[in-house]
């Protein structure tokens, strides 16, 4: 009989974190869900445990930009609960930008929340999983932070450097008994890609992204990619040229 894992997910309200959520206790895991809405939260995890035969669905509410508040909450899971066997950092945000509308004040926003945060998170979470020589730690970064793709100027380039940190660190951490996972999805529909104004190609409703995050935790390597084919058409992209990799993205771009 497998153990019953505990489960950190932030951004865990709605999307592929709440989507993991169902997909974790379905498998009998306990999950600790936080996001901002402190309301909205609680009622998600009320829905998810009326289907329970006992609560396995605990809410904390939290900012992931605020330091204090991210200290506090790793030190009440830990306290009242147990040290996580996953901790998934999914909170992320996104706005579409074009130089038509440049705002540097949301490239600011971005980082702050989909790499500036995680990094804290990871800062916060480490010391004790290397203590302990256990844990996932599971960043989820984005498909479009391979290479720079219209519209997701502000986006992308958050992602990526969360990618580019995440290679950094996997090195490092060999040995350590601390594994580190990049969780890298396409197009998924959430409320996030709902404020995407075109087609968005092989498309994933949350419950298959979700279905494929966790197989993703529980295998060997380093990232987790779906869909696969959408990922690894943009993993060929980002092995071409300048020259040709800007007419093809103008090309599919109409």
């Amino acid at each position: 009989m497998v153990k019953a894992k505990w489960v950190w997910i932030t951004g865990g309200s709605s999307g592929i974190g709440l989507a993991t959520a169902r997909e974790c206790l379905d498998r009998g895991d306990y999950v600790i869900l936080s996001a901002r809405d402190a309301q909205k939260l609680q009622q998600v995890c009320t829905e998810l445990n009326a289907q329970l035969p006992s609560p396995q669905a605990f809410a904390y509410a939290l900012d992931v930009t605020d330091v204090q508040a991210l200290q506090e909450a790793w030190e009440f899971i830990c306290g009242h609960f147990a040290l996580p066997d996953w901790i998934i950092f999914n909170a992320g945000t996104h706005t579409p930008t074009s130089i038509d509308s440049l705002q540097p004040s949301v490239f600011r926003q971005l980082m702050e929340v989909n790499y500036f945060a995680v990094l804290q998170g990871i800062h916060t979470v480490l010391p004790r999983l290397r203590a302990q020589r256990r844990g996932t730690i599971a960043v989820v970064a984005s498909v479009a932070g391979y290479r720079g793709l219209p519209t997701a100027a502000a986006y992308g380039a958050s992602k990526a450097a969360m990618i580019h940190a995440c290679e950094a660190f996997y090195t490092e951490l060999q040995g350590s008994g601390v594994k580190l996972k990049l969780i890298n999805p396409g197009f998924v529909r959430t409320p996030l890609t709902d404020r995407n104004a075109f087609a968005m190609p092989c498309l994933m409703e949350p419950e298959a992204a979700a279905k494929a995050l966790v197989q993703g935790l529980e295998s060997p390597g380093f990232e987790v990619v779906f869909p696969r084919r959408f990922a690894y058409f943009l993993k060929f992209l980002r092995c071409l040229p300048y020259a040709i990799y800007f007419k093809l993205v103008q090309r599919l771009n109409g």
